[in-house]
């Protein structure tokens, strides 16, 4: 047996234990750190080759670290809307000021004052789909290409033109029927609307009724303002038994209006009733007028909305998830994040809820997965630990100071 591999057994054996007091340390530190994975020094022996019979020459250790990247952290709830939080596999797809890209389950995310981009409290910016017009976002499976930074106030105000339109109410039974042909000034009942062009602006188009001298039949022009030709026309004929449209005029009841610049709107007067009470039409259409982004607002699959101050909401982004086939063996890298490795596996993009990924909660954040507890009792092993080999260390000093000392 070599005495001085006792001393570096023993030295191994105390460089071991540094190193699992060093991973104990820093998940101590970072047992409020949001996103944080726990680190772990795992140990396996390392042995001389020593003969059967003879003397036996004392190994080593060596330490493997790892992080429990896999493990879930419990999710705690805030009352900021961007504070985002995974719930279940996958990361947040994130770039620096470099345009380089990593991953993160740090979702502590905040609107970015000159850029107004979301980002997280490590400096990293949430990569998303901006939506097309059709409401679809379909993302490279396994690249990040086409994704750009989440920012909702990018899209500014927004005016929602008129696409569908309906009548509704009761034309009186008893009204006499028109002696002539209906027209902008001849009619015997009219009511108006409020639709909006591509630009917002508020477009009053007036609804022209008179009844023919057919039985229970009423002819409808449709007029914009300043306008002596009409931008619709069509017949309703009613059932005498029930009062409503009858069913050989339904489609007569649903026309287009094809206004001057080619906007067209569908316009259905199917709930039209014609009964002796009065008078009462109403017409109502869809569309919005300029309005501006007010907030956003994200759902569990990742889909981003901008609310405006008129209340309503629009999908601008779809925030994907990534994720590997190892994440315990991701890369660590500075700021909470993490990078693909040859032993983590490619990278795998998709939504929330789908190919196994996870769901995405708004105002919650996922905190580190340390348990203090469990790193105090991994400390007192350490020391325990390192003080028994700092025991064997000199023990292999003084029998070699012994043997040196038969010279004397």
């Amino acid at each position: 047996m070599s005495l001085i591999s006792v001393l570096r057994t023993g030295v191994s054996g105390m460089n071991a234990q540094s190193s699992r007091i060093s991973t104990v340390a820093e998940n101590i530190q970072n047992a409020g750190t949001t996103g944080y994975k726990r680190t772990g020094t795992e140990f396996s022996s390392l042995i001389l080759d020593s003969s059967s019979t003879g003397d036996y020459n004392s190994g080593a250790v060596e330490t493997v670290i790892r992080r429990s990247v896999s493990a879930q952290g419990p999710v705690s709830f805030t009352t900021s809307k961007t504070d985002l939080a995974i719930q279940g596999n996958g990361f947040f797809v994130v770039r620096d000021s470099n345009n380089a890209t990593s991953l993160t389950r740090s979702g502590n995310f905040v609107e970015d004052g000159p850029t107004g981009n979301l980002v997280n409290s490590g400096g990293f910016t949430l990569m998303g789909y901006a939506v097309g017009e059709n409401g679809e976002a379909t993302p490279a499976l396994n690249s990040t290409a086409g994704m750009v930074p989440v920012n909702v106030s990018t899209l500014g105000m927004k005016a929602t033109a008129s696409k569908t339109a309906s009548i509704g109410g009761n034309l009186p039974a008893g009204t006499d029927a028109l002696t002539g042909t209906l027209s902008s000034t001849v009619y015997t009942k009219k009511t108006s609307m409020v639709t909006y062009d591509q630009l917002g602006n508020k477009v009053t188009v007036d609804i022209a009724l008179g009844k023919t001298a057919t039985a229970n039949e009423w002819k409808a022009e449709i007029y914009a303002p300043g306008s002596t030709t009409a931008i619709g026309t069509t017949t309703l004929t009613f059932d005498p038994d029930t009062g409503k449209i009858a069913t050989a005029s339904a489609a007569a009841a649903k026309t287009d209006l094809t206004f001057a610049d080619g906007r067209k709107i569908a316009l259905d007067m199917s709930s039209i009733t014609q009964l002796a009470g009065s008078y009462d039409l109403k017409g109502t259409a869809d569309g919005k007028a300029p309005s501006a982004v007010t907030g956003s607002d994200l759902a569990s699959d990742g889909s981003v909305y901008a609310l405006y101050e008129d209340g309503s909401r629009m999908l601008a982004f779809k925030v994907p998830l990534a994720n590997v086939a190892s994440p315990d063996n991701l890369e660590p890298r500075a700021g909470n994040i993490y990078l693909p490795t040859s032993t983590s596996g490619d990278l795998q993009i998709g939504f929330a809820g789908l190919s196994g990924l996870g769901s995405i909660k708004s105002s919650a954040l996922e905190q580190s997965n340390v348990d203090v507890s469990s790193e105090l009792t991994a400390m007192i092993e350490s020391q325990s630990v390192y003080t028994a080999n700092s025991k064997v260390f000199m023990t292999g000093n003084e029998l070699l100071e012994t043997l040196m000392n038969l010279k004397r």
